[in-house]
């Protein structure tokens, strides 16, 4: 395949960059998008594709593998290092016809992890450890700044419950009030990009600690 790639802008000094097409291997390019891969990653019938990509084919209703047409249990995606280290040297061999390096991307949170950390908020809420939670919503804090996809899945595993529960806790722990306060305004910031929120969360926040906690700020 023939992909034409977009021209490196001359520096002070250069020579004039032409324009020109370069051949990228097969195997460089993504089956559905038909173009250079820049995170690849490959599911379980073995094929690998560009993650946006693929990650946008069950959403349209599919749920068999593009190009076997095998029926995926799961469309788990695993990232593909190795292909994704070979698209970046073969960039960087031809950075002098003005291809430009793919940046290495972030890994995605994993269910799995948020998991993990929505047990030690939990645990944290029973023993109003404020220093423990609040290095775990500063966790989730950072997934959620990294990503869409990352705040996709931190909400669809009932993140919203469980930190509107340990706001609650904190909010209506009297002897520490003005100590949580900083927790509770962080708590705050991670649940307004969960809005609309789920009824569970909504429960928590109508108590009256929460209440007053809310308004407080």
């Amino acid at each position: 395949m023939v992909f034409s790639w977009r021209k490196r802008k001359p520096r002070n000094g250069d020579k004039k960059v032409h324009n020109m097409e370069l051949e990228i291997p097969r195997h460089f390019i993504c089956p559905i998008a038909l173009d250079l891969m820049k995170d690849p990653v490959t599911l379980s019938s073995g094929i690998t594709y560009d993650r946006e990509s693929i990650e946008k084919w069950p959403k349209d209703g599919n749920f068999t593998c593009p190009v076997t047409n095998q029926v995926l249990r799961s469309f788990d995606q695993i990232p593909n290092h190795s292909l994704r280290k070979m698209i970046q040297d073969w960039c960087v061999e031809n950075r002098s016809h003005g291809i430009e390096r793919i940046p290495t991307p972030r890994i995605p949170v994993s269910s799995a992890e948020v998991s993990e950390i929505l047990f030690s908020i939990t645990d944290s809420r029973r023993r109003l450890d404020r220093c423990g939670c609040l290095d775990s919503v500063h966790k989730i804090k950072k997934w959620g700044l990294e990503s869409e996809r990352n705040r996709r899945c931190v909400v669809a595993n009932g993140t919203a419950g469980v930190i509107a529960a340990a706001f609650d806790a904190f909010a209506g722990d009297s002897f520490e009030k003005n100590a949580h306060a900083h927790l509770l305004e962080e708590m705050l910031y991670v649940m307004y990009w969960m809005f609309p929120l789920a009824q569970e969360a909504q429960i928590y926040l109508g108590s009256q600690a929460s209440l007053r906690a809310w308004f407080g700020f």
